[in-house]
């Protein structure tokens, strides 16, 4: 039985940081990696199945809900910033160290803009930039109700609008596209060449169990050959999107009781006139409608995928029993179990107005689809855009302390007492918050080699504000994004 020091399931973004970060920190530890497709970054990392966005809080509204008493909430568009801003770091020493050779391969400026439409809704971004430029990270970021600007800013959104109707918009010069299929295959093209790393694809993971002495044993399967192996290691990650449910289910932890998942499916409209592609270079987030969730904040957004700009809309929701875009429509059914049947029956009870508004998703047709672009593209015409299937999002249901399920929107880190297992679950915005997640994976896992003076020393140099905050200290802000814009050939 072979014994690697590590196992990493799933071959996206999440486990190609966790696999560098690992052999950055550990130049000897033995690391295997099991994918159940034929190539990385086929599920949710890939191009076509995320935003790309490069998620930096700058221009997603749902980061910012507004309070009873009429204030902003900036709390999570704060954190996921700071996070972002920890990821820009990390891929800086990455290029900076010959690991990822071009970053023009997978990360692009794009401008980031916020842009709604009524009286209601101009007051309310008016108070979140008010409430955001208070702020280091945010200090760059314009308002303007001004229809000249605005057209400058976006002139496809701009053209052929009503007249009478009040406008606003914020806009984020230093936004950026990611193209994270591409930086994760990235990653794993050098991992697999270093020492003592081994990637496993159309390999699935049959069992995993815990043995009497701490470690893991688990069983894999060849899907070609049909032939099955069993390994053993002190510690497992799983890091597989959709597919991560039913594995925490197998490990049978008792972090892991009462975790449930509701799988949503996306759709995006696809621009395939390059008369129109060209007129638009930004990416603009609307509100979503009332009772939609957070990944359906409509938004017309410029990409750059495999050199090519590219023009989407969308992303339209809809409901599916499927756990991974590869997956089976019996996903769903499978991950019901005795421990979060419960929670997966309150949670659907509370959340019918979702359920509703998925069932409207899927029985949209073109005209309707084109009637919510429209709202973005006022001149768009269906014959230009094609539909796209994009990826598939299991978000979390997880135990209130009545028992009871609550439906998450972001992701959720369980690990086992003894740090032995990590399982990521949940949706966006995950992939440009992966460094700073997989950071946490190592101080919850690994706390002793954490916490040590050659690891810390190693992150400093890794992340040069490791540590510390950005939000609250202009020179230290200004310097680290000087610093990464230019590694990574960016706006500054």
């Amino acid at each position: 039985m072979e014994e690697p020091d590590v196992i990493l399931i799933g071959a996206g973004i999440m486990s190609a940081t966790l696999g560098i970060l690992i052999k950055e920190l550990e130049p000897n530890c033995k690391i295997e990696i099991y994918e159940r497709l034929s190539e990385a970054a086929s599920e949710s990392s890939d191009a076509w199945n995320n935003a790309g966005t490069g998620h930096a809080a700058f221009c997603e509204l749902n980061y910012t809900p507004e309070k009873e008493d009429g204030t902003i909430d900036i709390t999570k568009a704060l954190k996921i910033s700071e996070a972002y801003e920890v990821s820009r770091q990390f891929w800086s020493y990455l290029v900076q160290k010959g690991i990822l050779k071009n970053p023009e391969i997978f990360i692009h400026s794009i401008p980031h803009i916020s842009f709604v439409w009524g009286k209601e809704n101009v007051a309310f971004l008016k108070k979140r930039h008010e409430a955001l430029t208070k702020k280091s990270l945010f200090k760059r970021m314009l308002f303007s109700d001004d229809k000249a600007v605005l057209e400058e800013w976006m002139p496809l959104v701009m053209h052929n609008r009503n007249k009478n109707e009040v406008h606003a918009a914020t806009y984020m010069p230093i936004g950026t596209d990611v193209n994270f299929g591409t930086l994760t295959r990235a990653l794993f093209e050098y991992l697999k060449d270093q020492e003592g790393v081994t990637l496993y694809f159309q390999t699935e993971v049959e069992k995993l169990k815990k043995q009497e002495d701490g470690n893991w044993k688990v069983k894999v399967r060849n899907l070609e050959t049909h032939k099955s192996r069993k390994v053993k290691t002190p510690f497992v990650f799983i890091g597989a999107g959709g597919g991560s449910l039913r594995l925490l289910e197998k490990a049978d932890i008792e972090e892991g009781n009462g975790f449930g998942g509701f799988p949503i499916s996306g759709q995006w409209l696809r621009c395939m006139n390059p008369e129109i592609i060209k007129q638009h270079k930004a990416k603009v987030y609307g509100k979503a409608s009332v009772g939609s969730p957070p990944m359906s904040v409509p938004h017309i957004d410029t990409r750059v995928i495999d050199g090519k700009q590219e023009l989407l809309f969308g992303p339209y929701a809809g409901f599916t029993t499927k756990f991974l875009k590869n997956g089976s429509y019996l996903d769903l059914l499978k991950s019901i179990q005795t421990d979060n049947i419960v929670p997966m029956l309150s949670a659907g009870i509370n959340n019918i107005p979702l359920t509703k508004y998925l069932i409207e998703q899927v029985m949209q047709s073109q005209e309707d689809r084109m009637k919510a672009l429209r709202d973005y593209f006022p001149n768009a015409k269906s014959e230009d855009w094609v539909l796209e299937t994009a990826g598939k999002r299991v978000q979390v249901i997880k135990k209130d302390k009545n028992g009871k399920g609550v439906l998450e929107f972001g992701t959720e880190l369980v690990n086992d007492d003894d740090g032995s297992l990590a399982v990521l679950l949940g949706a966006s915005p995950g992939a440009s918050t992966s460094v700073s997640v997989m950071i946490e994976v190592l101080s919850k896992c690994f706390a002793n080699q954490y916490n040590s003076e050659a690891w810390q020393n190693k992150f400093k140099e890794m992340i040069p504000a490791f540590g510390q905050t950005l939000n609250d200290n202009d020179e230290l802000c200004t310097q680290i994004r000087a610093m990464t814009s230019k590694t990574l050939k960016l706006v500054n």
